[in-house]
């Protein structure tokens, strides 16, 4: 299936309501080899209605116990700041996104960005959404995401996300590749030949577009609060990348 043909079975059926987008997080786990950077990917099955067969990110939307979940430390203050910029996002819907990006990694690929809790949580207090990755002794911390990519889904699409992206140093993460199955053939694949995969949708080339200068550059990481934050947007059916 091409990208024209990945889009054109995305889309609502003529006369349905236009849906909201939902806010979604994503992150980009990479890792700095000797012959450049590598980033942590899986492959959609063809099951899925939202982009099916194609290779993406752990992520998925926030659920309401995100908001609620413990948490090691908190995001950077930059970071905050880049994601409530232009009311695109509270405080608390920041925090929500940077933990989702986390719990969808760890259900996704077994992989924990956290560090030990030291039993210091009460168990009983966590929500059962979080409860399986306190259980392995670690708590999240969200301060070792940086928000870096955002991309809204066409609004002629059937189901709508507005995505953040989050990149994660590899050496942030805990545990042993595995996960629930949602994504299969985990596999860390250069930055460069992910960008080339077939039926790469923009959203993803866009990130790792981004990623990639990001890490081949020796940005600072966290960015600087002002630092801009390109965001693919559809309007008038053209996408083009605008910036936050």
């Amino acid at each position: 299936m091409s990208e024209r043909k990945l889009h054109q079975s995305q889309r609502r059926a003529p006369g349905a309501p236009l849906p909201k987008p939902i806010h979604a997080a994503t992150a980009l786990i990479v890792r700095r080899t000797p012959s450049g950077p590598t980033v942590l990917m899986g492959h959609r099955s063809a099951a899925h209605k939202f982009m099916p067969n194609t290779f993406v990110f752990p992520g998925g939307r926030v659920d309401p116990e995100d908001h609620l979940a413990p948490a090691a430390d908190a995001l950077a203050p930059e970071t905050v700041q880049r994601l409530t910029r232009r009311r695109r996002a509270s405080v608390r819907l920041a925090r929500a996104l940077a933990l989702a990006a986390i719990r969808e990694t760890f259900e996704e690929t077994g992989l924990i960005i956290g560090q030990p809790h030291a039993d210091a949580l009460d168990l009983d207090a966590v929500t059962p959404d979080w409860r399986p990755f306190v259980e392995t002794g670690f708590a999240p911390t969200p301060g070792a995401l940086d928000y870096i990519f955002r991309a809204v889904t066409p609004p002629d699409n059937f189901r709508r996300f507005d995505a953040r992206f989050f990149l994660v140093d590899a050496d942030a993460t805990h545990g042993v590749i595995g996960g629930t199955g949602e994504l299969v053939d985990l596999q860390w694949i250069p930055i460069r030949d992910a960008m080339q995969l077939p039926r790469t949708p923009s959203p993803t080339r866009g990130a790792l577009a981004t990623a990639l200068e990001l890490v081949t550059t020796g940005a600072r990481l966290p960015q600087a609060a002002d630092a801009p934050i390109p965001a693919l947007i559809t309007r008038y059916r053209r996408e083009a990348i605008e910036y936050d």
